[in-house]
């Protein structure tokens, strides 16, 4: 686990193989998105390391509903009551009433390859397989993510899947793009602004149209879901941003 203030107030956190972030002012934190659930004791000291108790998080905002973001909701929700909230397209996603993830055959089908291989086994000690959906999750809406610290901003990004969204930070330049797009990933070669690989998109052609639709944002830092933080105008980004990583 890294964690870093790459804009003032947002702490960005890579864990091992998936990352999320903390937002605070002097009016307190929450969190965007969770690990994987082997993840929960590493988010858990993230906050605490900041000097922070997990049980005064104002809520928890969950870019998408892979268990690789969610892993420490239903820890949240069920220990310290925290909101779990999504945008109301992803809601059943999170709540585990739906599942738009990468399947069992598709990995399979590319297991042959290492860089694959090592990321199948790594899910399944991430304990992937054995992830508790966010039941008490609820929809978000516009005044409740302005009551939170720096008033995130929701920008509705469907492709990777159905609700999946950026989370825009306007006082901060910061922009949490969850998967939306990457700067790296255990199965890719490259490193920089990029797509994840097709099988991980419930709709790659949406995916990548909601991607482009991003230009027009105003961001000179971007922290996706995979990889290290991106200084650099959001713009910049999505004009090098290579398609499909293999």
């Amino acid at each position: 686990m890294n964690v870093s203030e790459p804009a003032s107030g947002v702490f960005f956190v890579e864990g091992p193989a998936s990352n999320w972030l903390v937002v605070r002012d002097e009016s307190g934190f929450f969190l965007i998105d969770g690990g994987y659930p082997a993840d929960r004791d590493l988010v858990l000291e993230s906050v605490r390391v900041l000097g922070l108790d997990p049980a005064d998080a104002k809520a928890m905002l969950i870019t998408h509903g892979h268990v690789d973001h969610t892993g420490s909701a239903a820890c949240f929700s069920q220990t310290f009551g925290t909101p779990i909230l999504c945008s109301p397209e992803e809601l059943a996603h999170v709540q585990g009433k739906e599942k738009h993830q990468v399947t069992i055959g598709q990995v399979l089908l590319r297991a042959w390859r290492p860089r694959v291989f090592r990321w199948m086994v790594h899910v399944i000690k991430a304990k992937a397989l054995q992830a508790e959906p966010a039941t008490r999750a609820e929809a978000w809406t516009s005044a409740k993510l302005q009551a939170l610290p720096g008033q995130p901003q929701a920008i509705l990004l469907p492709g990777h899947t159905p609700g999946n969204v950026a989370l825009l930070l306007p006082g901060a330049g910061a922009i949490a793009v969850g998967d939306t797009l990457v700067s790296g990933h255990p199965i890719s070669r490259t490193s920089g602004p990029q797509m994840l690989h097709r099988m991980y998109h419930s709709d790659p052609a949406a995916a990548l149209a909601s991607a482009g639709s991003l230009v027009t944002v105003q961001a000179n830092v971007i922290l996706p879901g995979h990889g290290p933080a991106l200084h650099m105008p959001l713009a910049e980004a999505l004009s090098t941003m290579q398609a499909w990583s293999a």
